[in-house]
């Protein structure tokens, strides 16, 4: 994968999603990675990899499947908004959705963002081609395909960028 950063923007309310979940006179060492920054319009897609990473090593993993939760809240809404989807969207239809609104949300002159390998009765996989944190992503899919009413929602990585993997895949799955 090419995880150049280089030109790739992204909305800053996804900035403000992270920093939602942490308070910030108990995490003033998340903030300061953000200090002297102007979160509105658009900001380096470095700024939100280092607030993952800080999440990730400093609060561990399941803070960033959370966070990712919030950030599927606020993709949830553009769809809404941009009526890509409605109350009888099926899972295929919320991914979609996804990929469309990413290229919107975040700029990357190379194009990169999200590819819908497979799609099946009751699975999907789809692969992560930008620089998002991994684990993160676990919370955005599984929260968004909930909200498509399916129940049993799983989503497993199939293929892992940390074991060595050129890309994230994740299988997401439902009863």
């Amino acid at each position: 994968m090419n995880n150049s950063t280089e030109g790739v923007t992204l909305d800053a309310v996804f900035i403000n999603d992270v920093l939602s979940n942490y308070d910030k006179s108990k995490y003033p060492e998340l903030y300061q990675i953000v200090d002297g920054v102007e979160l509105k319009g658009n900001v380096p897609m470095d700024l939100y990899n280092d607030l993952c990473m800080w999440i990730e090593q400093n609060l561990g993993k399941f803070n960033l499947i959370k966070v990712g939760r919030t950030i599927g809240e606020t993709v949830y809404t553009q769809f809404l908004k941009n009526d890509l989807i409605n109350a009888d969207s099926k899972p295929i239809d919320i991914i979609k959705a996804l990929k469309l609104v990413a290229s919107q949300m975040i700029q990357d002159p190379q194009g990169r963002g999200w590819e819908i390998v497979s799609d099946e009765p009751k699975k999907i996989v789809v692969r992560r081609t930008q620089t998002f944190n991994g684990k993160l992503q676990l919370g955005l899919l599984d929260g968004l395909v909930r909200k498509s009413k399916a129940t049993g929602v799983r989503v497993d990585f199939t293929k892992e960028v940390e074991l060595g993997d050129e890309f994230d895949e994740y299988q997401i799955s439902w009863l």
